[in-house]
């Protein structure tokens, strides 16, 4: 059994290490210990644990320590009653076995929390990584935030609801591959193979894993170290580790969307088509979210029409030479992937009103895939 623990740390690091780790407690869940953060104090330091049972986080914070154990007490309660402490207050945390409760201290007040026993609380770190590497923390963002909002939200579809994580070799160069889909839409970046990957499984991350690995280890100028194996995948930078379970499921071959054929090449102020596509579809409904894009020589009309309040019709002059098209594509699809592509200039290969349309901007590590709608 744990001994009775008391630690003095300080309120802004207590503070930020509790926020890391409490963003994974679920709100409503029907284990208790769910609900909770696991305390454990050590030599010089407190270990701060929270976990889903799919995703775990641990983050470190130096104390003064005059006795070390384990507990675990409510996770969102213990962040906000230290949050609401006096800043650059020394805040006191003491366990009385004997009452199953935690003492929270500092200035003048007081909270005493309910605890449970740390033998319940679930080990999600246990495991042995078969893949290790090192990835800048700008890496790890791009290779994130450039591709996430293609993420399927599909549930059935569960193989999709994350980024598929890969090793490639194109000619003489070896990358690191993330990829998203949902079936509409299809992104792709590469990297630079950081040393270690070489031989790793390709995984499916899922998309609450992706979200909270960029906002944690995404910021800043860090190195990240990444260890993974078939079932399981490690972020660690510092003090902080997440450790998430993979999606368990065969990612579908990605290459067989994205056509080969596309031969009518339009190029565009990319921030001219973000603005127009914007104006036209605010006229659009919410059910029919269609633009029509028609290509005819050096020209470019964007349409959207709504049979309950009118239509919008915008032109723009474009660099086009190709034989004249009618497209049509969901306007917040483009949306989101016109915002991501990077550069001025937005090229798009199209081959014909029926066929994927092929995004690409400045940056050739990136590539995005649309399906088109019916206008």
């Amino acid at each position: 059994m744990s001994t009775s623990f008391k630690a003095v740390v300080e309120h802004a690091a207590l503070v930020k290490a509790l926020a890391r780790v409490t963003r994974v407690v679920e709100k409503r869940n029907t284990i208790p210990i769910l609900g909770n953060v696991l305390i454990e104090v050590q030599q010089d330091k407190i270990l701060l644990k929270a976990t889903d049972l799919d995703l775990e986080v641990i983050d470190m914070v130096s104390a003064q320590v005059a006795a070390k154990g384990t507990t675990t007490v409510p996770g969102g309660l213990l962040h906000d009653i230290v949050r609401k402490m006096p800043s650059g207050s020394q805040v006191t945390l003491e366990q009385d076995e004997a009452k199953n409760v935690m003492i929270a201290k500092a200035g003048r007040s007081r909270f005493t929390l309910q605890t449970l026993p740390p033998a319940d609380f679930p080990n999600l770190s246990a495991g042995d990584m078969t893949h290790a590497f090192m990835l800048k923390s700008t890496d790890l963002h791009r290779l994130i935030a450039r591709i996430e909002f293609a993420i399927s939200t599909e549930e059935t579809r569960y193989y999709l609801n994350g980024i598929y994580f890969h090793t490639r070799q194109e000619g003489n160069r070896n990358k690191l591959r993330g990829v998203a889909t949902d079936g509409h839409r299809l992104a792709r970046i590469d990297l630079d193979l950081p040393e270690g990957a070489t031989g790793m499984p390709g995984v499916i991350i899922p998309r609450k894993t992706v979200s909270e690995a960029d906002k944690l280890f995404g910021t800043g100028d860090q190195e990240v170290q990444i260890e993974l194996s078939q079932g399981k995948i490690r972020f660690i930078a510092g003090d902080l580790t997440l450790t998430s379970k993979l999606i368990d499921g065969t990612f579908p071959d990605y290459e067989r969307v994205i056509p080969q054929g596309n031969d009518k090449v339009l190029k565009i102020p990319r921030a001219d088509l973000s603005s127009a596509a914007d104006r036209v579809a605010t006229i659009s409904s919410e059910r029919g979210r269609a633009v029509k894009m028609s290509l005819a020589d050096g020209k470019l009309t964007l349409t959207v029409s709504n049979p309950d309040a009118g239509n919008a019709v915008e032109e723009m002059d474009a660099e086009y030479t190709a034989g004249s098209i009618d497209i049509g594509f969901n306007s917040r699809y483009l949306h989101d992937i016109v915002a991501q592509v990077q550069g001025d200039t937005l090229e798009l290969n199209l081959a014909d009103p029926g066929s994927p349309t092929i995004f690409k901007g400045s940056d050739g590590d990136a590539l995005y895939v649309l399906m088109p709608m019916r206008v």
